[in-house]
């Protein structure tokens, strides 16, 4: 794509959704922090069934360190990698309290320090939460990337450090939810609905599927 053609698909990104966030329910930063840790390799309708009665009995730092790791797991039972995923968040907690005084910090080595939290799960949190202009590259925004031609790459850093570069500052806030957005609903990796795709006019992907 060039520089037209995805100012174009960010408009009309924009026109359709001015203001897109995440589907991962939360109700303060901790929270967030927590759902988007377990959402790695889940879906976020099924981290939210699982967040809703935890964050019910342990929605701060030093309410989760007081459950047992068997309580943790039972609460996270229906999410893939729950065990690991229980001691992390059991031991981000702990860090919260131990290093930042229980409050989610904002830094990329910071963030990356806490258990369970990678680059991208950084990027989530510094974009969603303290509302920087940083892109969480996972499979969704991978395969749109490619696809689509916005930014080609053969590693998640490749493409995330391509978007940064080729998406127009007025639209980097919100496009890391656009694009994945659009991953999850439209441009999925199975039959992709090409015939309801807001920007197939402008995408050069040359197997578009037809109506069906």
């Amino acid at each position: 794509m060039n520089k037209s053609q995805i100012q174009a698909t960010f408009a009309l990104f924009k026109q359709q959704n001015p203001h897109p966030t995440t589907e991962l329910n939360y109700s303060s930063p901790f929270e967030l922090l927590v759902a988007v840790v377990l959402s790695a390799q889940s879906q976020d309708k099924q981290v939210n069934l699982a967040t809703k009665p935890l964050f019910a009995v342990a929605n701060t730092p030093e309410l989760m360190v007081k459950l047992t790791h068997q309580q943790l797991e039972k609460y996270l039972s229906r999410l893939g990698l729950y065990r690991n995923k229980a001691k992390h968040v059991h031991t981000l907690s702990q860090q919260l309290i131990d290093y930042h005084r229980g409050e989610v910090p904002t830094s990329h080595q910071a963030l990356q320090a806490l258990a369970g939290v990678g680059r991208k799960t950084a990027n989530v949190i510094r974009n969603t939460l303290f509302q920087l202009p940083e892109i969480a590259v996972d499979t969704h925004i991978f395969r749109v990337a490619n696809r689509m031609q916005l930014a080609p790459g053969k590693t998640p850093l490749a493409v995330e450090r391509g978007l940064q570069k080729r998406i127009p500052k007025d639209f980097l806030l919100n496009a890391h939810h656009w694009l994945i957005l659009h991953g999850r609903y439209t441009c999925t990796a199975k039959s992709p609905k090409c015939h309801a795709c807001l920007v197939a006019d402008l995408c050069p992907y040359p197997k578009k599927t037809p109506h069906v």
